[in-house]
């Protein structure tokens, strides 16, 4: 039992389901469809609103995909060089506190014909998953920095 107690197979676990998750949203990122997806939650965040003014729609879509395959690619690196894994994990807790941000600030997130709040509505069902990966994100954030000695 304490085998299973002191093992870091959960730390490995969350690592690499979020080096999935960043990998895969990132490849999205480069296609019309995703693109098209975001300019309802970039255009009425208070926090991204201006990426569409400045890069595009597609431009906005894939400087974010390039943002999550860079945490990807830190969170991987993580693995073996914990200082980068820290800025990663740091990186990934705060896009998920952005995205987090959506839920408050894109229309529709409430159902309003269920009542409003708690009734998810829109993009708030594929967004509220988030508080898990901010989650996943912290405890990383915690592992690597413990690995640096801090």
């Amino acid at each position: 039992m304490n085998r299973i107690l002191d093992s870091q197979a959960d730390i490995a676990f969350l690592r690499w389901a979020l080096v999935l998750i960043f990998a895969l949203f990132g490849y999205a990122k480069w296609f019309d469809y995703e693109a098209q997806a975001l300019i309802p939650l970039l255009d009425n965040s208070p926090l991204l609103f201006w990426m569409h003014g400045l890069f595009g729609i597609q431009g906005a879509s894939q400087a974010l995909g390039v943002a999550e395959w860079s945490i990807g690619l830190g969170l991987a690196l993580g693995a073996w060089w914990p200082r980068i894994g820290a800025i990663a994990a740091a990186a990934s807790a705060l896009t998920y506190l952005v995205t987090l941000t959506l839920v408050f600030s894109t229309p529709g997130a409430w159902e309003v014909s269920a009542g409003g709040f708690p009734a998810m509505g829109g993009a708030t069902s594929f967004l509220i998953k988030d508080l898990v990966l901010l989650a996943a994100s912290v405890t990383l954030l915690k592992q690597a920095l413990r690995a640096n000695g801090a």
